[in-house]
């Protein structure tokens, strides 16, 4: 088994550099697709309640006897359910078949209902009922993230939003960095969307290090120093994307591939995006 690299968060837990993600998969499909990632090496598993599929994490988490202090999981609250994080939890863990989740993400700060940073000192209370490891947050703006430092005193120990090379977001990377919060990518593929597979600074690349497109960018995630969570349900993919330990980028190769920044989001708007979206 390659061995893969670890992100020690601020609060001391060590977190999985790359892990599964399983957004838009059914239940029977993330059961199949966790449990082949496992089987593969992986010990990091990002799921959500919106995504209704924590199910199929519990089940290959149940089948596939592995000690729990070896796998990281990871689930996040619902906008609808922050004004109560507590029951959000115990249903989340209940289908996960779990005692405590490893890290506990409010899902978007949904600023125009604006009860992120209640929400935010109830997951610090879970925290010390031993029901979550780390707190973190998704998708969350320097504002957002800087408010509820200064409300709360806690900082993230995550931060995971929309990052791929065609939005590398570094001024909200950067900040993390200062703040000791990890940035985390979600889509790190661009969703395999064009700009991004078929451009030739990746396809460069791939030849050189004899590697596909994918396993190029999961790298650049690497190598930049960001967590990713490539998210596939093909045992081909789930098996390539973390076969990716035996080869790391050059410094002007990571600089090429971020003139790739476009600025262009796929996902909403965080300012934006909430429950009346």
């Amino acid at each position: 088994m390659a061995t893969q690299p670890i992100i020690k968060l601020h609060d001391g837990n060590l977190m999985p550099q790359l892990g599964l993600g399983v957004w838009q998969a059914s239940i029977e499909e993330t059961q199949l697709a966790v449990s082949k990632a496992l089987e593969v090496g992986y010990r990091s598993i990002d799921t959500a309640a919106i995504y209704k599929n924590e199910e199929g994490v519990g089940k290959a988490l149940k089948a596939a006897n592995i000690a729990r202090d070896e796998i990281f999981i990871t689930t996040k609250l619902w906008n609808d359910s922050q004004r109560n994080p507590q029951q959000a939890l115990e249903e989340s863990l209940e289908k996960l078949q779990l005692d405590y989740v490893d890290l506990y993400l409010i899902h978007w700060p949904d600023p125009t209902q604006d009860n992120y940073v209640s929400a935010w000192r109830e997951l610090a209370v879970l925290k010390k009922q031993g029901l979550i490891r780390s707190i973190g947050v998704c998708n969350f703006n320097i504002p957002h993230l800087q408010r509820l430092i200064d409300e709360t005193g806690v900082a993230p120990t995550v931060n995971q939003i929309e990052l791929h090379p065609l939005l590398q977001q570094r001024q909200i990377h950067a900040w993390n960095a200062t703040h000791h919060i990890a940035t985390e990518s979600w889509s790190p593929l661009a969703q395999g969307g064009k700009g991004v597979f078929d451009n030739p600074v990746i396809h460069q690349l791939a030849q050189k290090y004899h590697k596909t497109p994918a396993q190029i960018v999961i790298r650049w995630h690497l190598d930049c120093g960001l967590i990713v969570i490539p998210k596939s349900v093909t045992p081909a993919r789930i098996r390539e994307n973390f076969e990716v330990f035996d080869f790391k980028l050059h410094k002007d190769e990571l600089t090429a591939i971020s003139k790739l920044d476009s600025g262009k989001r796929l996902g909403p708007d965080p300012d934006v995006f909430g429950s009346d979206s």
